[in-house]
């Protein structure tokens, strides 16, 4: 084993859940402040600083009412998420093999377990899960992700943290993980996860089980 934990982040990861992330922004905008959002950049932003944060590049003035309705949007749609083809398998062949696994996310804790009950097995097969108000600071930072070993006992050399943003790459690099770039999240292009020097791109879940 050349790894002993493996950590995911969830959107764009795991879950395909871009598109209702992106449906759910330009809700909240058109119905808050009567405008469509830039959605190319609605959706660089996603999976960075988290929800706060992009509502107050929308508005500065307005973020509360802007996350209530995007979560009033947003929440219900979780019923129709569904994992990206290959990962069920990807985690019960890592749980299988004696990987520790856990999820590291911009998310809130509640809106995870959201995410957990329309898919079970995530939450069977999660050793650890850090969310958004796990650290004061997110990703890119690596806070998140040192959390993570931190609450599941093992140090950066041991771990891989695998994403499918920007910011996951940077997270990993700088908690001194082995960073893993996906490239099927929908969300962020190739040639900008590459530009962060992740140690391997991937295209299919598969492919993982061979590197960790």
């Amino acid at each position: 084993m050349r790894f002993r934990v493996i950590l995911f982040d969830l959107d764009g990861t795991l879950i395909d859940s871009g598109p209702i992330i992106v449906a759910s922004m330009r809700h909240a905008s058109v119905t808050v402040l009567g405008q469509e959002p830039d959605e190319d950049r609605v959706k660089a932003a996603i999976g960075g600083q988290g929800l706060i944060a992009q509502m107050r590049d929308l508005d500065p003035d307005r973020v509360e009412e802007l996350i209530e309705v995007y979560r009033a949007h947003n929440e219900p749609l979780h019923a129709t998420l569904e994992a990206f083809d290959g990962i069920p398998e990807l985690l019960v062949e890592l749980d299988r093999r004696g990987h520790q696994l856990g999820i590291v996310t911009a998310k809130r804790v509640a809106t995870v377990e959201l995410a957990f009950a329309r898919l079970p097995f995530l939450r069977e097969l999660t050793d650890v899960l850090v969310g958004a108000e796990d650290t004061e600071r997110h990703k890119p930072d690596p806070d998140p992700v040192l959390e993570a070993l931190r609450r599941i006992g093992a140090r950066p050399e041991e771990a891989v943290y695998v994403g499918d943003s920007p910011f996951d790459i940077q997270a990993g690099n700088a908690a001194g993980a082995y960073s893993i770039a996906v490239g099927w999240g929908g969300i962020h292009p190739d040639e900008r996860l590459l530009a962060e020097n992740p140690n391997v791109l991937v295209q299919h879940p598969e492919e993982i089980l061979g590197l960790v």
